[in-house]
């Protein structure tokens, strides 16, 4: 059976997917034409597809968590070629694996293509209808302050955060120093008292960082962090120099 984490409806929540110019198993970008070929099957599901070393829109540029991100796990032998294609979040949970494709063409590109066209064949069930009413809804202030529902986040690029702040909306903007220590799984933030402000998650985009217990992100925005969140039911929006 396929594996799915998330709901068709959570599926729908997200507009792109981005697609590695270089799959872990390869040597080089793009070989035997893979990444372009797993864009090009993507595509057909309803999304917006990129590769990762292509120019994003200003929006995912912002915030790489508005974004799907596909793998795919190699277990050839010397008689087959095995492809697995998975879908993750920006933080690294898995949300959909397909079955496993297979081929036994000798030749590595048709190979490759014949096991990842096999696999992609077993997603039936995933696919895409981006749902924008939901982010005209999040562009209005009067739904800023909806409790979120599970652990979606808010696309920082998309709130329009001086207007909000002017209608009180907003809380605690500010700018403070922390420095963070390093932990088994990311980082905590601490201030000059010390006191620990956040414990922050790794995932597998740079510079974004999951804030565990909030509903919230840490990203780097120009030469400063800024850390969304909601705190009892209001956005809040933090700016903070870290010293990693």
């Amino acid at each position: 059976m396929n594996f799915s984490v998330f709901s068709q409806n959570t599926t729908n929540n997200y507009k792109y997917i981005i697609v590695p110019e270089k799959f872990d198993f390869l040597k080089k970008t793009d070989e035997y034409q893979t990444s372009s070929l797993m864009k090009f099957l993507l595509k057909k599901k309803g999304f917006e597809v990129f590769l990762s070393n292509e120019k994003f829109p200003a929006e995912l540029a912002a915030n790489k968590c508005l974004a799907l991100f596909t793998d795919i796990k190699d277990a050839s032998s010397m008689f087959s070629t095995k492809s697995t294609i998975q879908i993750k979040d920006c933080s690294g949970k898995l949300i959909f694996s397909s079955k496993q494709g297979k081929s036994k063409e000798k030749a590595y590109k048709k190979a490759y293509h014949e096991s990842i066209r096999n696999a992609y064949n077993t997603m039936s069930d995933f696919s895409n209808t981006y749902l924008s009413s939901n982010i005209e809804e999040i562009k209005k202030p009067k739904n800023i302050i909806d409790k979120p529902v599970g652990k979606t986040i808010i696309a920082p690029q998309i709130i329009k955060v001086k207007e909000l702040e002017q209608k009180g909306k907003v809380i605690k903007k500010e700018s403070k120093l922390l420095y963070a220590q390093p932990n088994a799984n990311g980082f905590q933030l601490v201030n000059m008292t010390p006191k620990v402000v956040f414990i922050i998650l790794k995932t597998n985009v740079k510079d974004v960082f999951v804030i565990k217990d909030k509903n919230g992100i840490l990203f780097k925005n120009n030469s400063y962090w800024l850390a969304q969140y909601y705190e009892n039911n209001q956005l809040v929006e933090k700016e903070y120099q870290i010293k990693f």
